[in-house]
């Protein structure tokens, strides 16, 4: 075989490993599962939000009036 070709399948095989790789996919994979978590938290602390400033106030002034 000439230089020329063992470079070719050298360079083809390359590619074809590169392509084959899936660590790009589990990347994505947990980058949309910490995006899913963090829409949970934000959708949760507005929902919840205004009862539990309630709460912490009502909280506060009793402990205040201790």
């Amino acid at each position: 075989m000439s230089s020329l070709m063992v470079s070719v399948i050298s360079f083809i095989a390359g590619v074809k490993d590169r392509l084959s790789s899936e660590k790009g996919a589990t990347a994505t994979e947990y980058s949309l599962l910490v995006g899913l978590i963090a829409l949970i938290i934000v959708g949760g602390v507005g929902l919840f939000g205004k009862n539990l400033n309630t709460f912490f106030n009502d909280l506060g002034t009793t402990v205040g009036t201790w």
